[in-house]
């Protein structure tokens, strides 16, 4: 039988369980970051001036988001697990960096989580620099000085800005073949003929340092550096094409089959492929880690959140739940599950470390339904990381063929897919088949379709919270019926497009903007007008 194709899948599962990030937001807070990131990487010298214009739900919701925070971050060289972000703001006056915001407002279209970066360095040298967010804390710039561009981090970049010559891109592309990097792909935007241009060259693993400074050497040049992301292609290996990369839920299940391993096993051994078997190793250890903390330390020692509305509210589940309403009501394990992910959302609000699962709004769910199970089971580390790695290749799916970010998907695509992930985890670690695992992720994704993102204030706080503990219900309720046989109607693959198409019908009131559904009730405007933080 023919093999389905696939495409070049090369997100690590590390994108999809993480990134290990500082809250409260992935998309408004880690991605905003690693737009800005990448924006002062394209500057030779230390930017030293800076104006963030602000688009569509970066508009609306950044103040609550720690959104400004993070672009500011981002300039100063900060990565989205340093808990300094949120002293951004007085660690760039220590270091002389003027920055200023502009709020731009609506444009229908951009995408929703859009910033215009115009940055001025040491030597005088300006760029303007427009990134989206989208989601999970993937970005993509879209825009250098004018020009349209299409950059991810995805692969191993260079990127080359540069007089439109003749022989220039002969001299860029034989540099690289001496070097014996394979180009995968290469694009050339300019201004006009024989203007300015920018060559954005994407390798199989990246190029030796030594090639950067030969290719500055060139006369046409006027500065090249490489751009590396967390999680990005510098440290995988695009174009593998193997039987254990998968594009969508049909493919899983035939490579689950074809070498007799769970959905778990068959992720873990796709991350091997890509990182190897010790980096893959340290980086399920870190996530892991960061979740055994995330979920119980805030219940033991709560925190007020950034905009005061949630903390403590872990802690009166675990202990009122467990010692009086579990049995009747939730029972004991899922009550832990509830009371683990709401400490998480509790920890992300108050801007401490989170793994975000797939995003920072929806972390909660799988590491409160994992970890919660796994106790009661007595699983060792081992058997957690693989229901970890089960619930990545369900996120993997949702990235790729539909969405994870709130402001283009609404809440279904953050807690509904988070449910999603933690439902099949669940099916696995009892036991069930690959098939079971993704009718419990597609019954779960079914019934929380349709959730609305609408955040009180823009912060992610009130319903995010509660949402997450809902997350945990729906992943508990879909395992245990796929587990009894009972099938989806719809299969998974379905319902990722059913789900994309219902977050784009919604309107952008509902998709993170705060603009509509609870965040506009009168008691949560009046509560938004006594915090002062909300934007």
């Amino acid at each position: 039988m023919a093999s389905t194709p696939q495409t070049l899948a090369t997100t690590s599962a590390f994108e999809i369980l993480g990134p290990v990030m500082v809250g409260p937001s992935s998309s408004h807070t880690a991605g905003a970051l690693r737009c800005a990131q990448v924006a002062a990487s394209l500057l030779e010298g230390r930017v030293v001036q800076v104006r963030f214009t602000l688009w569509n739900s970066f508009a609306h919701t950044y103040r609550g988001h720690g959104t400004d925070r993070a672009l500011v971050a981002g300039i100063l060289g900060l990565d989205t697990d340093d808990e300094r972000i949120k002293d951004a703001f007085e660690l760039a006056d220590s270091r002389c960096l003027a920055y200023s915001f502009t709020i731009a407002g609506d444009d229908g279209s951009i995408h929703p989580n859009t910033v215009d970066i115009d940055m001025v360095d040491e030597f005088g040298s300006k760029a303007q620099v427009r990134g989206e967010s989208l989601g999970g804390g993937k970005m993509r710039i879209t825009r250098i000085n004018g020009v349209g561009v299409d950059i991810s981090g995805m692969y191993s970049t260079l990127f080359v800005s540069h007089r439109d010559a003749p022989g220039a891109l002969a001299s860029l592309t034989a540099l690289l073949a001496n070097a014996n990097a394979n180009i995968a792909f290469c694009r050339t935007y300019r201004t006009e003929q024989g203007g300015r241009a920018y060559t954005v060259f994407e390798t199989d693993g990246a190029p030796a340092e030594s090639v950067l400074p030969l290719v500055q050497e060139l006369d046409v040049v006027d500065h090249a550096t490489y751009i590396k992301l967390p999680g990005s292609a510098s440290t995988l290996s695009p174009g593998v094409s193997t039987r254990e990369l998968f594009d969508d839920g049909q493919q899983l299940l035939q490579a689950c089959e074809n070498m007799g391993l769970t959905i778990g096993g068959v992720m873990a051994e796709r991350e091997r492929r890509l990182l190897g078997a010790e980096q893959s190793l340290a980086s399920m250890t870190r996530v892991l880690e960061v979740m055994k903390s995330e979920t119980t330390s805030p219940i033991a020692t709560p925190q007020r959140s950034l905009g005061g509305f949630i903390g403590g509210e872990a802690k009166l589940v675990a202990e009122e739940g467990v010692a009086r309403y579990a049995a009747p009501l939730m029972g004991s394990v899922q009550t832990q599950a509830v009371a683990r992910a709401m400490a998480v959302l509790e920890r992300s609000a108050a801007m401490g470390v989170i793994v975000a699962a797939p995003t920072a709004g929806s972390a909660g769910v799988v590491p409160g339904c994992v970890l919660a199970l796994a106790e009661n089971l007595g699983l060792g580390d081992q058997q957690i990381m693989e229901a970890l790695y089960c619930s990545a290749a369900v996120g993997l799916s949702l990235t790729t063929s539909a969405c994870v970010a709130g402001a283009e998907g609404g809440c279904q695509a953050e807690v509904g897919s988070a449910a999603a992930m933690a439902a099949a985890a669940l099916v696995q670690m009892l036991k069930g088949t690959p098939k079971q695992a993704l009718d419990a992720a597609a019954i779960a994704l079914s019934n929380l379709l349709g959730l609305v993102c609408d955040p009180v204030g823009g912060l992610v706080e009130v319903p995010c919270q509660n949402r997450n503990a809902i997350g945990v219900a729906c992943a508990f309720s879909s395992a245990q019926l796929a587990l009894s046989g009972i099938e989806s109607l719809v299969p998974f693959d379905e319902m990722a497009k059913v789900m994309l198409a219902v977050g784009h019908a919604m309107p952008s009131s509902l998709r993170e903007t705060a603009k509509g559904g609870i965040a506009t009730a009168p008691s949560a405007l009046a509560a938004c007008a006594r915090c002062g933080t909300c934007a």
